[in-house]
């Protein structure tokens, strides 16, 4: 089941660089750098209350992060909303016929499990659901 929104992925070109902007803006520390090497990308996390804000930098021209910048530019990449089972979403989803891109769930930052709703089945938003291991 859904049990809430998880975080919103903002694309970026220079993770350091956003990451000042950021702090400005939230007044806030973000969290370490972190390289999802699976997904070619490095990841900072702003919390805000239970809210998450993860900036997305692709590690590699060929990731998901640098295509998505070389086609719409900088932005909002996805919003992610956390299930407690992720392999009975993928299921539940399958079966409502909602197209994945991953019918069998990835690794995600902080370790998590993830799949994602092709942007096809929801008016052009990508869409991930994330578990948390």
């Amino acid at each position: 089941m859904i049990t809430k929104i998880a975080h919103i992925g903002i694309a970026v070109k220079d993770i350091k660089t956003a990451s000042e902007i950021y702090k400005k803006i939230l007044l806030s520390e973000p969290s370490e750098p972190e390289l999802v090497a699976e997904q070619d990308v490095n990841v900072v996390k702003f919390t805000i209350g239970e809210s998450v804000i993860e900036l997305l930098e692709g590690t590699s021209p060929e990731s998901a992060i640098s295509k998505f910048i070389e086609s719409r530019g900088e932005g909002i990449h996805h919003i992610s909303y956390e299930s407690d089972s992720i392999a009975e979403e993928i299921k539940r989803l399958k079966k409502e016929g909602l197209k994945l891109i991953y019918e069998e769930p990835e690794t995600g930052s902080g370790n998590s499990l993830i799949t994602f709703l092709h942007p096809s089945n929801t008016g052009g938003v990508l869409t991930e659901i994330s578990q948390n291991k």
